[in-house]
């Protein structure tokens, strides 16, 4: 399984969120490509909030990574918010028709600010529909499951990897021991 698989899992757990409260939303919309062609993960298909449609983006970091491990050490969940805002910036249109909403996740558990939010939001909706009130938190423990999960995946890899000497050479391993 590949960061990509990781990337459409949440993608995925996100629009059946949505369709579990009820709001038509698609994955990928066509039409809204910036310049280079990317384009949000995901598009309600009715407005969100005062009238605009929401779209969303998602990422998944890991802050042990050299890249971010400074700012890693500042803060609990500081490499999620800075992923965030590096999203936030990347979809920024001035008077744009849509609410962007991006959804950071570190691998270690911490999500952005504004993404607890709006799926604290979106848990309260599904519970509107369902009548469940426990549905936020369940939408939560999916998500850390998932991360979980595929977590397991890139060590149960690594791990495989190391017993069969096929460590890439620019794949950095915490230990030297190979007695497994």
């Amino acid at each position: 399984m590949s960061r990509s698989a990781r990337h459409h899992a949440l993608n995925d757990l996100i629009a059946r969120a949505f369709a579990s409260a009820g709001i038509p939303a698609t994955k990928e919309p066509q039409g809204l490509s910036r310049s280079d062609r990317k384009r949000p993960d995901g598009l309600t298909l009715i407005p969100w909030q005062a009238g605009k449609a929401l779209t969303w983006d998602v990422t998944v970091v890991c802050p042990l990574a050299n890249s971010y491990i400074h700012t890693a050490a500042q803060d609990g969940g500081a490499v999620a918010e800075l992923a965030a805002a590096c999203k936030t910036a990347k979809y920024a249109v001035p008077e744009s028709r849509y609410i962007f909403q991006p959804i950071a996740v570190e691998t270690l558990g911490p999500i952005n600010g504004s993404a607890v939010s709006f799926l604290s939001g979106l848990g309260r909706r599904i519970a509107d529909v369902s009548g469940k009130t426990r549905e936020g938190s369940f939408l939560f423990q999916r998500l850390s499951v998932l991360i979980q999960r595929f977590n397991a995946v890139v060590l149960m890899t690594v791990l495989l990897m190391m017993r069969w000497q096929v460590i890439p050479a620019n794949f950095v391993v915490f230990s030297n021991r190979s007695n497994f």
